[in-house]
């Protein structure tokens, strides 16, 4: 029997690896001669550096950069080496967690930080990166990236303009020609499951900037800012991309990473499935087992397990795709029209969410689950 085992986290409870090992356990116990291949899952978002480098072989590297407020902080990316790949979170380094409640302002963040983490890992040798822009506190448009990473932004003065998301404002010329030579060679594949584009009432400001303390008058100031400074790349540098699916991701940093990195944006999920190459053991499995910590109707709707269950269908239709979950809504029975044949909430009896989340409890109501499925496939 191959069975494939691919889950993404139980937020604040199992990480993907934990899951992956305590299902291959328990189908162990009843198929002591299974094959079984586990594979770390994410989305692009929190947990895709610890998922990655994990399932791959990296390793992890601490570092201190300028946080989304300006001052340093420590950060961390990860970096596969016999691939010359680097993970990076961009909300390690300009996350909407790192700026306390009373300081949100996309006006006063910057992006600088994922910048310095960029040029880190190109410096160091690597030049395919993988990079999820979820979880943003900033509304840059990319100005503080890629200032760190060489670009030079002038006031109509000649002076240098600042760095964070109000400072776009300022901007009159772009000057591309310092970008550091190691990042020309590079290749940026973004993890980014947003279709806004940069501006408008669909655009980065208008949907994303409240939830970053923007209110009505930054919002509209906001989206101006940034509709002339996608202008002036466009005159100045024939650079255009602010129309594009994704562009308004993280606050514009789609659009930066298109436009200035020529980075592709991609589903998270489809991304980190390829970049795991699961895709390779599909045709001869048969079984897959996937899941999260909650199915909903999100899930139905191409999040982490219908991601695993429509690859693992296409290039295995006759493969069963099994997922386990912390609990089930009641429309998550959408999954069944989206390639899982079927799914199992793994609690044993009624209990707290904090009691149901505890380490412990969560890892013997999964190594359970799992065994009884397989007793009754056995």
């Amino acid at each position: 029997m191959n069975v494939i085992i691919a889950i993404d986290s139980f937020k604040g409870s199992l990480t993907s690896w934990d899951a992956g090992n305590i299902t291959a356990d328990a189908v162990r116990e009843v198929f002591s001669d299974a094959d079984i291949k586990i594979f770390p899952l994410a989305d692009g978002g929190e947990g895709t550096v610890d998922a990655l480098i994990s399932g791959l072989g990296g390793e992890i590297v601490s570092t201190k950069v300028t946080g989304p407020l300006g001052e340093k902080i420590s950060s961390r990316y990860g970096i596969i080496k016999t691939s010359k790949t680097a993970i990076i979170e961009m909300a390690d380094a300009a996350g909407i967690t790192l700026v306390p409640k009373n300081k949100l302002n996309p006006l006063n963040t910057t992006t600088y930080g994922l910048g310095e983490l960029i040029l880190q890992a190109a410096e160091s040798g690597c030049r395919e990166f993988i990079i999820g822009i979820g979880g943003s506190a900033t509304n840059d448009c990319g100005l503080g990236m890629l200032t760190a990473l060489g670009a030079k932004f002038f006031k109509s003065d000649g002076t240098p303009a600042g760095i964070f998301g109000g400072d776009l404002k300022d901007i009159a010329s772009i000057d591309l020609k310092n970008i550091s030579p190691a990042i020309k060679d590079c290749r940026f594949r973004i993890a980014c499951d947003v279709t806004n584009p940069l501006c408008g009432e669909k655009g980065c400001s208008a949907v994303y900037g409240p939830q970053k303390g923007a209110t009505p008058d930054i919002v509209t100031a906001m989206d101006g800012y940034i509709k002339n400074f996608a202008a002036l790349a466009e005159n100045q540098l024939h650079l255009s991309g602010a129309e594009i699916p994704g562009a308004g991701a993280a606050g514009g940093l789609g659009y930066a990473f298109h436009t200035f990195l020529h980075g592709t944006l991609e589903s998270g999920i489809n991304l980190i499935l390829d970049a795991i190459n699961i895709k390779k053991f599909l045709p001869a499995a048969d079984f897959v087992v996937t899941g999260e910590g909650c199915l909903d109707f999100q899930t139905a709707m191409g999040k982490t397990p219908v991601g695993v269950a429509k690859l693992a269908k296409n290039f295995n239709p006759n493969v069963k795709v099994i997922a386990v979950c912390g609990c089930a809504t009641r429309d998550a029975v959408e999954v069944n029209q989206n390639g899982i044949d079927a799914y199992f909430p793994i609690l044993h009896m009624p209990s707290t969410v904090d009691e149901a989340m505890a380490l412990e409890n969560a890892k013997t109501n999964l190594f359970q689950t799992v065994a009884q499925i397989f007793r009754l496939l056995r």
